[in-house]
């Protein structure tokens, strides 16, 4: 462990590319298996964290996690294959295909997400102009659900205000509103769609928001 933890740290230690890097890192942290139980998850997590620390993310969006899990087969498979024979190279290439593949998606996950939220704007700006601003907007696309105490915190509004806010959005099908409990949830179900379906390819179709007669 040691050794790993100098060969993440020390650039001298191996001059190769970051994402050559990232794959070797998270091979042999794997195979040392150090925690009792987790240890796929925060390898996975050091992925993103080392691309981080290395300048080629500014956030840690990169959700390699789907690839993995859906490709469990190849992954443990050639994890084994390295131990085994020394074949470094399939491991590798696996690896970076699991990078390409997962930028592009999520790259076209924000261009929706932006798109989206362009949409948002626009109507509410022409249906409820009293209303509108930057800030409501972002708390809409915060989360994919809001509350009527997140727009009170983000919007200093009173509870009243806040409530009415959120209510005029479900009118006007921007929002659906579901009560859980003794609490009401705002769900912004455009933007769930293109969060379940962020494995697509979006060129085709975007989420159309809602209409007063959705």
């Amino acid at each position: 462990m040691h050794n790993l933890v100098q060969y993440i740290n020390d650039d001298e230690v191996s001059d190769v590319d970051p994402l050559i890097k990232m794959a070797i890192i998270h091979h042999q942290f794997e195979s040392i298996h150090p925690f009792y139980d987790g240890n796929g998850r925060t390898g996975r997590i050091i992925n993103i964290l080392y691309l981080v620390c290395k300048d080629l993310l500014q956030l840690p969006v990169l959700y390699l996690s789907r690839y993995v899990v859906e490709n469990k087969a190849d992954y443990y498979r050639l994890l084994q294959q390295v131990r085994d024979s020394g074949d470094w190279e399939a491991w590798l290439l696996f690896m970076l295909k699991g990078v390409e593949e997962t930028a592009k998606q999520t790259i076209e996950m924000v261009k929706s997400i932006n798109l989206l939220m362009q949409q948002y704007k626009k109507r509410i700006r022409t249906d409820l102009p009293k209303i509108y601003s930057q800030d409501l907007l972002n708390n809409l696309f915060k989360h994919p659900y809001t509350k009527i105490e997140f727009v009170m915190k983000d919007l200093m509004l009173e509870r009243k205000a806040a409530a009415r806010y959120l209510n005029a959005l479900a009118d006007l099908g921007l929002l659906q509103k579901e009560k859980v409990g003794t609490s009401n949830y705002y769900l912004n179900l455009p933007l769930i769609e293109v969060f379940v379906n962020a494995k697509e390819q979006y060129t085709s179709t975007t989420p159309v928001i809602g209409t007063q007669d959705s």
